[in-house]
């Protein structure tokens, strides 16, 4: 192993917290060592168990995706939880994905809604993003479009590129689209096939040269993610 990677695992072994879940990490997915899920839970859990609140999130996210073990989302909600109230912005993004969407427990909006707004106000770019959503639908809050709007905003400059797509659609509909092709231009780097393939739809409307130059680029991105163009 190289040098740091090894200097991390010294230190996990020593006791060092956030090294536990960086060795967890390089356990999981490394290329500097087989995969070993199992163990990078256990670290994980070694971690948790002194009370470090990003552990407890990864513990959480073994249980929700069944690293190292079985899927259990109730064990999954409970670790986001405790991640939340230790103050880990991931947790609590976490925990407000399963509670909007309904993973493992009754859907519950405004108790979404609550953490979305707890980790946006705490600069989370990707809860300021479903913050957002939540204000532009008028979902349990007041509709305000131009409240949601400025959190995109946020949302986009702190890097998230679900942020990005949605300022970007929004400016493009306010016909400022030479600083909307700006954020799709940002987002094209690091963005999952969804958002690339609604990214394609809106700018396939698109007549200029510099939308059909970040189209070139989704296109490309799509590819290298072994997807095909639906333009």
């Amino acid at each position: 192993m190289p040098d740091k990677i090894n200097a991390i695992h010294i230190r996990a072994m020593q006791g060092h917290v956030a090294d536990q879940v960086l060795w967890g990490d390089i356990l999981l997915k490394s290329i500097y060592l087989p995969p070993d899920p199992e163990r990078a839970r256990r670290w994980y859990e070694i971690a948790a168990a002194a009370g470090y609140a990003p552990a407890h999130n990864m513990v959480g996210r073994c249980c929700h995706f069944g690293w190292g073990g079985a899927v259990d989302l109730d064990a999954a909600a409970r670790a986001y939880a405790r991640a939340a109230a230790l103050g880990d912005l991931w947790g609590n993004y976490n925990l407000a994905i399963m509670t909007m969407r309904g993973i493992g427990m009754k859907v519950d909006l405004p108790r979404a809604l609550a953490l979305f707004r707890s980790g946006a106000e705490r600069g989370h770019a990707k809860s300021m993003n479903l913050l957002a959503r939540f204000i532009e639908e008028g979902w349990h809050t007041p509709r305000n479009p131009k409240l949601a709007l400025d959190w995109y905003r946020r949302s986009a400059e702190g890097g998230d590129y679900r942020g990005q797509h949605n300022y970007a659609t929004a400016l493009c509909a306010m016909g400022r689209e030479e600083e909307a092709y700006d954020w799709w231009d940002k987002a094209v780097i690091d963005a999952t096939s969804d958002i690339l393939l609604a990214m394609q739809r809106q700018l396939a409307t698109h007549q200029t040269g510099r939308a059909v130059t970040i189209l070139d680029r989704v296109a490309a991105r799509l590819r290298d993610l072994g997807l095909s163009s639906q333009t």
